[in-house]
């Protein structure tokens, strides 16, 4: 008879943390700064502990599994965004096409204003989350922020508002595109 057990053990995962930013790790939220941006990002995993000593970064899972080792891997990957953005912004390219109408665009606080895309009477509005930056310059959108998500999303959102359904896509190509994203490191 042949008894299949699931392997526990214990995985530890060190991220060094770079000369010129501060983390910290307090009521489970994580904190880094340099100079006077900072970017904080919740990290509350059930079974996966993290401490900062020495400069670098421990995530740690005492009965760990794949399933544990994934989240962990998952947490890297946000943290090392987190470095990245802290040194670079990351930046979205998108693009206006109107075919059929002149389509208007204008930023406002934490807003943009579609005006008459497809005619229509009504301006869309699409969020733009905090912390992020919105240059518009005839049909070129750039978007740029030291935090990935928040960046990404407020592209998402500009693409999303634009969408067109229940038309032909080959004849009303009209919309916001993304045609840039940053690289992934």
């Amino acid at each position: 008879m042949l008894i299949c057990t699931k392997m526990r053990k214990v995985i530890e995962e060190n991220i060094s943390i770079p000369s010129d930013l501060e983390c910290s790790y307090n009521d489970k939220i994580f904190i880094c700064r340099k100079d006077s941006n900072e970017l904080s990002r919740k990290i509350d995993i059930t079974g996966i502990s993290l401490s900062i000593h020495n400069n670098s970064i421990i995530l740690k899972s005492l009965k760990g599994n794949k399933i544990e080792k994934n989240k962990i891997k998952s947490v890297i990957a946000h943290i090392k965004n987190m470095f990245n953005g802290l040194s670079e912004k990351f930046v979205y390219k998108l693009e206006a096409c109107n075919v059929h109408f002149p389509m208007t665009l204008k930023a406002e606080k934490d807003k943009l204003v579609i005006g008459n895309f497809l005619g229509e009477k009504n301006p869309r509005l699409a969020k733009i989350l905090p912390n992020v930056d919105v240059d518009i310059k005839g049909n070129l959108i750039v978007i740029s922020s030291y935090d990935k998500e928040s960046a990404g999303q407020t592209a998402a959102n500009f693409e999303k508002m634009t969408k067109i359904r229940g038309r032909d896509r080959r004849i009303f190509q009209d919309g916001i595109y993304i045609t840039d994203k940053p690289e992934r490191k």
